[in-house]
């Protein structure tokens, strides 16, 4: 995979890509993520990305209409386990309609308000 460069001193947006090496589809994920309220933390929309052998947490950043940023966010760091991912992918209420990605739990919410919303 090819590294990011850095522009004019300003490192690049965090960004991921599916596997064929097309780009999710961000406008349609925070259109999603925004008639939910459970789904933003401070600033961000958090959810779930999962595929047969991976859960991920992913975050939304909004801005000026746009998406401002986007990442791949290390959830062990926040203290949410692999197993609490899983668990919120298998209790899918189907909220989310886009294929394999899942809104976060209200247990997982409790976890990411009670370490960002100080930050």
């Amino acid at each position: 995979m090819p590294s990011a460069k850095k522009i004019n001193h300003v490192d690049p947006v965090p960004r991921y890509v599916m596997p064929d090496a097309s780009e999710p589809d961000y406008v349609a994920i925070l259109e999603q993520l925004q008639e939910y309220q459970y789904s933003l933390i401070g600033s961000s929309y958090f959810y779930i990305r999962a595929g047969e052998d991976y859960c991920s947490l992913c975050r939304i950043v909004p801005g000026g209409g746009k998406i401002y940023f986007h990442e791949v966010v290390d959830h062990e760091k926040l203290g949410i386990s692999e197993d609490e991912l899983e668990e919120a992918v298998q209790q899918d209420t189907g909220k989310l309609t886009i294929p394999s990605h899942y809104p976060i739990t209200p247990h997982i919410e409790m976890k990411l308000h009670a370490l960002l919303d100080f930050q």
